[in-house]
């Protein structure tokens, strides 16, 4: 009788109905900084850069099959983003136009791994997540055509969906900040702000190490413990208000782009359900009184197969974000260095790396050898990434070997030699220059190829700080 009693309280906490004005503002907001996004590309000149103007795009491991569009078409899926995310924001077709969006914006980060960066990672699962959520179902052009979809109310798995993915990424980007270079060293921040010195105002105190070790423990608490503040009703608006200045405030000392608007928009999914209609009455553009509580949820919760089925893939979606982060525990050694794991676990600036690589290419019956300069295949940008990533060297490599086997040279050997530095550290060995990389296969099993990570101790320098989008 106990576990009966608790599946209806299950069910009906997460039918329960909740006003629908909170994810409408999200819907907004998350529509219009898709369509600032796309803009951006598009006025800056960038899609040229990451999409058309490279030679060579390096592809996800089980996504070779993903094709890079040419300079003509990848500009109309930029344009047709930008729509995208207006008919989002204002809800004209929003069941298409969020499900084209999900899949575009998915598309355009499939395209090369160079272009990875973790907030647009998260723009794509939001984006996907909201594929599920009728958040246009009140003030939206669907709502004004079709009256028959006017809800006040939305189920409140919902909210606790995109609140449970926001969490996802704060709380492993602070458990990510849990290493002796983070905390007892200061680095990498420590090298990023002695960068930052010539701003106005600011600019003496970073060269202050103090000043770097406050910023690192202050990121780590940020990242462990805002989500459980902006869970607590009663804190919640000041924990926002440190949401806000903690993000401007890397907005303001580091180029990452788009990453605090995002973050500072994700949060809104932990206010109140009815915020917008409180914030109206209070600006005085609502009357006030106009917030309409939510329907009391029934007594007796009809749950059917569909239902439960939907439970099921929110579960197993759920173990999937908790069990990416974690991966990197199976591979032994530092994944900063290693990279293994590395990508979709919420590293959220984790690590500054510089590495440099030349490969060899051997050609076994005649002896003879050529060095190749990866520049001979990779824009400046996609040379930065590879020569730090241990899949995109090996990628490079046997793109290497096919070109030369097309020459007629037959079957080549291709080395790597290969040096990184790992948060200030000096360059060490990165890549086994002995292993013939044409020979090895990518795929989940560890790199027995790739170097343990060099024991030394980090230092300060100065290097070049990371790029904008």
């Amino acid at each position: 009788m106990t576990e009966v009693r608790a599946r209806a309280g299950l069910w009906e906490r997460l039918l329960a109905p909740r006003d629908i004005a909170a994810l409408v503002a999200f819907r907004v907001a998350f529509g219009l900084m898709v369509t600032v996004s796309a803009v951006r590309f598009l006025a800056y000149g960038w899609i040229d850069d990451f999409f058309a103007r490279p030679k060579v795009h390096f592809t996800y491991w089980g996504f070779g099959w993903v094709p890079a569009l040419p300079a003509p078409w990848i500009h109309v899926v930029f344009a047709a983003l930008a729509v995208l995310g207006l008919c989002v924001a204002v809800g004209l077709y929003y069941r298409v136009a969020i499900a084209l969006l999900f899949v575009l914006f998915s598309y355009v980060q499939l395209v090369d791994v160079t272009n990875y960066l973790n907030h647009y990672y998260l723009v794509s699962l939001l984006a996907g997540l909201l594929c599920f959520v009728p958040a246009h179902r009140a003030f939206s052009v669907d709502a004004w055509r079709k009256p028959a979809l006017r809800r006040d109310t939305l189920p409140a798995w919902c909210t606790y969906l995109l609140r449970f993915q926001v969490a996802v990424v704060y709380v492993f980007a602070g458990l990510a900040k849990l290493t002796t270079d983070w905390l007892i060293h200061a680095q990498p921040l420590g090298i990023w702000l002695s960068a930052r010195t010539s701003l106005p105002l600011v600019g003496p105190l970073l060269e202050q190490r103090w000043v770097a070790f406050a910023a690192a423990w202050g990121g780590f608490l940020f990242d462990t413990t805002i989500v459980a503040f902006l869970l607590t009703r009663r804190l919640r608006p000041l924990a926002y208000v440190v949401v806000v200045g903690f993000h401007a405030a890397t907005l303001a000392l580091f180029p990452i782009g788009m990453f605090p608007v995002i973050m500072v928009t994700a949060a809104l999914v932990f206010f109140d359900p009815a915020w917008p209609r409180w914030l109206g009455e209070r600006l005085r553009l609502l009357p006030a009184g106009g917030a309409r509580a939510p329907e009391p949820a029934p007594a007796v919760v009809a749950v059917g197969p569909k239902a439960r089925l939907a439970l099921g893939v929110a579960v197993a979606y759920g173990l999937v974000q908790l069990v990416l982060p974690l991966r990197t525990h199976f591979y032994e050694g530092n994944v900063l260095w290693h990279e293994q794991g590395m990508r979709f676990s919420w590293r959220v600036m984790a690590r500054e790396k510089n590495g440099s690589v030349t490969f060899v290419v051997r050609e076994p019956g005649t002896g003879r050898e050529w060095h190749v300069p990866p520049n001979q295949y990779l824009t400046r940008l996609q040379e930065r990434e590879m020569s730090v990533q241990p899949d995109l060297i090996l990628q490079l490599a046997h793109r290497i070997a096919r070109d030369y086997e097309a020459k007629g040279r037959g079957p080549v050997e291709v080395y790597a030699d290969a040096r990184v530095s790992l948060n200030g550290r000096p360059a060490e060995v990165f890549i086994d220059p002995s292993v013939d990389l044409a020979r090895e296969r990518d795929g989940l099993a560890a790199k027995a190829w790739i170097l343990p990570a060099p024991a030394s101790l980090p230092v300060r320098l100065r290097p070049t700080l990371a790029r904008g989008p």
